[in-house]
């Protein structure tokens, strides 16, 4: 099968297409060929060197997601049949025409969804379920700050919090995009490269303040978020694109009660991700079949053009996901 391999750690090009063997599905997983795939920051960084894939995962493939079609099934798979369409997240080795997943990780394709819109679901909309919900504890008619609201996670987590009566801001560094979350349900945008946070949030809520935060960000951001939550409010950090590390006052969180929250799904045990997806396809897939939230697709590239989809998402002008198909 071909694989999108890292040669070694650098730029975009150090990606190379290889021939690796296809792998065989052992007890209770199912072998799926995949048609799609979506690019992520953290292939970007496990190709520069700086986020390795977890033990179990390939070493040298990226991808953390897929859509495509049930191939073959392990020893005691029943849950699905050879054909059925289903998409998912696995540690890594998204980006080759097979993956062998356990058959209760996958989860079912909407009918309406293309491949390639069904391959921008999994990676976004599994971690913005797992944060706002799952610990976030995000309840009808709380206002919830989501940073990078322009991203694929961003996206996600903006239709999510409407779909659920949240009240949602969002921030961006390009008006533009700021611009085009509207049309997904954001109520206000901050731009952070023109407008200060904490003067933003303060207008926009008349000094309440917000309940909750995704932070896709990282970084200073982190201690600005911390100043426009509201008493007991919520932070959870998803991701670091501005930094790993920060400064913050703990007087602030104390006197405020507040919870900070960390998380990633990549490394996570078999267990949780097993039930991250039976709860997602009971709770979101309805939503997705609807048509009530969808996928947003910034772009699509062959595999082969995969240096180029790499070259796109660290232009940082996308807004959505970058979707990669054979």
């Amino acid at each position: 099968m071909k694989s999108i391999v890292i040669t070694r750690p650098g730029g975009a090009e150090v990606l190379a297409t290889e021939e690796r063997p296809v792998p065989e599905p052992g007890p209770g997983e199912i072998r799926v060929r995949v048609q799609a795939s979506a690019l992520n920051r953290a292939d970007v960084l496990q190709r520069m060197g700086s986020y390795p894939a977890p033990p179990g995962a390939p070493a040298d493939v990226p991808g953390l997601e897929y859509a495509g079609e049930v191939d073959a099934m392990g020893e005691g798979a029943g849950l699905w049949a050879v054909g059925n369409r289903v998409m998912g997240i696995v540690g890594g080795g998204g980006h080759a025409e097979y993956v062998v997943v356990h058959e209760r990780e996958a989860i079912r394709i909407p009918q309406n969804c293309t491949v390639e819109e069904a391959a921008a679901i999994p990676e976004a909309f599994l971690t913005s379920y797992d944060a706002l919900f799952r610990q976030l504890d995000l309840k009808v008619g709380e206002r919830v700050l989501i940073h990078a609201v322009g991203s694929g996670v961003g996206t996600a987590a903006l239709q999510l919090a409407r779909a659920a009566g949240a009240v949602t801001l969002g921030t961006s560094r390009t008006p533009d995009k700021l611009k085009q979350a509207e049309a997904l349900g954001l109520e206000v945008g901050i731009d952070t490269a023109r407008e200060d946070l904490a003067e933003a949030v303060n207008q926009a809520t008349y000094g309440s303040g917000v309940d909750a935060v995704m932070d896709l960000v990282g970084g200073k951001l982190l201690e600005a978020s911390l100043r426009v939550l509201a008493l007991r409010g919520r932070a959870i950090v998803v991701g670091t694109t501005a930094g790993s590390k920060a400064e913050i006052d703990l007087g602030l969180l104390l006197r405020r009660r507040l919870h900070l929250f960390g998380t990633v799904l990549r490394s996570r045990p078999l267990e949780e991700k097993i039930a991250l997806a039976r709860e997602f396809s009971s709770s979101v897939l309805p939503l997705l079949s609807s048509g009530r939230i969808k996928p947003v697709v910034d772009s699509t590239f062959r595999f082969a053009d995969i240096r180029k989809a790499h070259e796109r998402m660290e232009s940082n002008s996308t807004f959505g996901k970058i979707v990669l198909t054979w």
